[in-house]
């Protein structure tokens, strides 16, 4: 869940091509699927319920307009879900990409645990997963993602997972990578940056 105690600043991450990437452990009762029609209202409620969007709607609506209206071949193998075993998503990531100058790169959006199935691992599960299919649809290559610091506990498990936090730019998002880890080195956390 996001922790927006903490002043906002946006921060770019990096995994440098040719990294260990471990294997995705879930615990009993869950499973890994790729996005389904009708799928969007599940990423909806787990988004909405990390505080990522105001509403259900609201994340619906953005869902709809920036993946699915622009690449809708594209969602289907790119939209990761994690269920649990009743069937329900409970986490998600996306697997993108953004244009630097006339090159494609690819990065991780979006990655959610619904607030209620936080802290049992599938946070990691579904980084490790998300990893593994972004280097068998793009290839073995560097791999962004843009987060801040009110995602402070997350970065921990990106840091796990290979990434760096990223000084330079990416894709078009604004980097306050300086004022971000100023904000986080006030902050108690379980990792060093």
């Amino acid at each position: 869940m996001l922790d927006k105690s903490v002043p906002y600043k946006g921060i770019l991450m990096r995994r440098l091509a040719g990294k260990f990437i471990p294997s995705a452990v879930l615990p009993q009762g869950y499973s890994f699927s790729l996005y389904r029609p009708g799928d969007e209202i599940h990423w909806a409620r787990i988004e909405t319920s990390v505080l990522g969007f105001e509403t259900e709607l609201e994340a619906y609506l953005h869902v709809q307009k920036r993946f699915l209206s622009y690449a809708p071949d594209e969602v289907p193998r790119r939209l990761l879900f994690i269920k649990d075993s009743t069937n329900i998503p409970v986490a998600n990531l996306l697997v993108w990409w953004e244009y630097t100058g006339k090159r494609r790169d690819p990065c991780i959006h979006f990655v959610g645990v619904r607030a209620d199935r936080q802290g049992i691992g599938l946070g990691k599960a579904i980084i490790y997963e998300g990893l593994r299919f972004a280097v068998e649809i793009e290839g073995d290559r560097d791999i962004y993602l843009s987060t801040s610091t009110w995602c402070h506990k997350a970065i921990g498990i990106y840091i796990k997972a290979g990434f760096e936090i990223y000084d330079g730019d990416f894709g078009g998002y604004t980097n306050y990578c300086a004022e971000a880890l100023e904000i986080m080195r006030g902050l108690d956390l379980p990792y060093k940056i």
